[in-house]
């Protein structure tokens, strides 16, 4: 009987000891999100360089909790949802618009931010948020034309329609984006890629799928590994991805269409319900800084919103019109706007009936 009693009480010793353990686990994971010296940190994948992560905690004891997206959509789902209390996350332009009309942003207090006369004032005040009252100019870039000079020649795709010729018959990975894919295409027809017209939407989707021949893989991130590795001739693909593909390939080179395309801004916001401010604007006047932003640029591969940083950059990547666009290529951009949420689901409908049309 005493062996049993002594069993018993050492089984009991046991779960306390686990349930003791338990709880110092979960207090320390809820430190981890709620902690006085914590960001909560949302951004896209591979959409800053880990060192300097590590050089802000080193200068500042905020420890970086970083997670990703890989879409506006995706992002926006998980701020409005509320489920984690993020304390910074990376919207691209339309999306700004979106977030801030839906309350979902926190204005930005001024007072608290440094370094913003480093920010170029072509992308201050931009229409998706005048007076830049929730957002901070992070990247920008282009949609584009990434292609395999030894296989491509420019002539062959300085323009969208081009795509559709017979000759690139299953040598063409697109971007797995609605808006970028259905834009292409409406601009190859003269139309404008915020175009809400039901029956230029009926065109544009008309058209795609003839082009579906000549599609190999609709892909996401690893379309710039594939083109790297020389698995098909063409993509259609953001100027940043493309100067990632053109680093570890030299026989690539990107290009933006002669009939135009898309010019997205990405920006740093704080979400109404973050829980850790004074970390975010930490963040935002440590990336701020001209030496910051210039490793960021030099490691994302992406067109850099820093004056300062830009005239740090090698003079070579500062002179290539590919990701430095001329005045002449810029005026032919466009911007995306916020679409509702029908239109937002007439895109993205037209587009899953493409992809899965193969």
């Amino acid at each position: 009987m005493k062996k049993i009693l002594l069993s018993i009480l050492a089984i009991l010793v046991a779960v306390v000891g686990l349930v003791a353990t338990k709880a110092v686990f979960d207090n320390s994971r809820k430190d981890e999100v709620t902690g006085k010296k914590v960001l909560n940190f949302y951004n896209w994948g591979d959409y800053i360089d880990p060192a300097l992560l590590t050089k802000f905690t080193k200068e500042t004891g905020y420890k970086v909790n970083y997670q990703t997206f890989d879409s506006n959509e995706a992002m926006y789902t998980k701020i409005k949802q509320g489920g984690t209390n993020y304390d910074l996350t990376v919207p691209s332009d339309y999306m700004v618009d979106k977030m801030s009309s839906e309350g979902l942003l926190a204005p930005l207090d001024k007072s608290k931010l440094t370094g913003m006369s480093n920010i170029d004032s072509r992308f201050m005040n931009q229409s998706f948020d005048k007076g830049n009252k929730y957002s901070v100019p992070y990247f920008w870039g282009t949609l584009g034309i990434l292609y395999n000079k030894k296989k491509v020649s420019p002539d062959q795709i300085d323009s969208w329609s081009k795509l559709w010729s017979p000759q690139f018959k299953r040598q063409i990975m697109l971007v797995d984006s609605a808006r970028d894919i259905l834009g292409m295409t409406l601009i190859s027809q003269g139309k404008s890629v915020n175009d809400q017209n039901v029956a230029d939407l009926a065109a544009a989707q008309g058209k795609l799928s003839t082009l579906m021949p000549n599609v190999k893989a609709i892909v996401a991130d690893e379309l710039k590994i594939y083109m790297a590795q020389g698995e098909a001739s063409i993509g259609v693909t953001y100027s940043g991805e493309a100067a990632q593909a053109m680093a570890q390939n030299s026989d690539l080179a990107y290009l933006v269409p002669k009939d135009g395309s898309n010019e997205w801004f990405d920006n740093l916001v704080i979400p109404k319900n973050a829980k850790h401010k004074d970390a975010a604007y930490a963040l935002i006047n440590f990336l701020n800084k001209p030496e910051n932003a210039k490793q960021n640029a030099e490691y994302v591969g992406y067109a850099t919103a820093n004056k300062g940083a830009y005239a740090l950059l090698p003079a070579d990547e500062k002179s290539d019109p590919a990701f430095y666009p001329s005045a002449k290529t810029l005026d032919s951009l466009q911007v995306y706007k916020t679409f509702n949420q029908e239109w937002t689901q007439r895109y993205n409908d037209a587009f899953l009936e493409f992809k899965i049309s193969r």
